[in-house]
């Protein structure tokens, strides 16, 4: 009984140290692999924001040829919610 306390003890920090080793790589190649060269500036669609509604259920703005497009995401699928063109960025008013 002793041995596999030891055991026990032994493997579930290797064990631990396992799981947060490969959820750290698979986090670190999705930023690496995911991008672009030139820090994606050839892009034409970008993730503006999401926002969960429920369970399954998700809101999302997303960035397509100067139009924010909002969209309505289901595990079912998307539905166009509604689209707007890109506002201008208004400067800070500094007092």
């Amino acid at each position: 009984m002793l041995e596999y306390l030891l055991r026990l003890a032994l493997l579930l920090p290797v064990l631990a140290g396992l799981i947060w080793g490969s959820l750290w790589l698979t986090r670190w190649l999705q930023t690496r692999l995911g991008q672009t060269p030139g820090n994606g500036a050839g892009r034409q669609l970008q993730l503006i924001e999401t926002s969960l509604i429920a369970p399954g259920m998700k809101l999302a703005v997303v960035r397509f040829r100067d139009r924010e497009i909002l969209l309505g995401c289901t595990r079912q699928g998307l539905v166009r919610l509604g689209e707007a063109p890109v506002a201008p960025a208004v400067p800070a008013e500094s007092e």
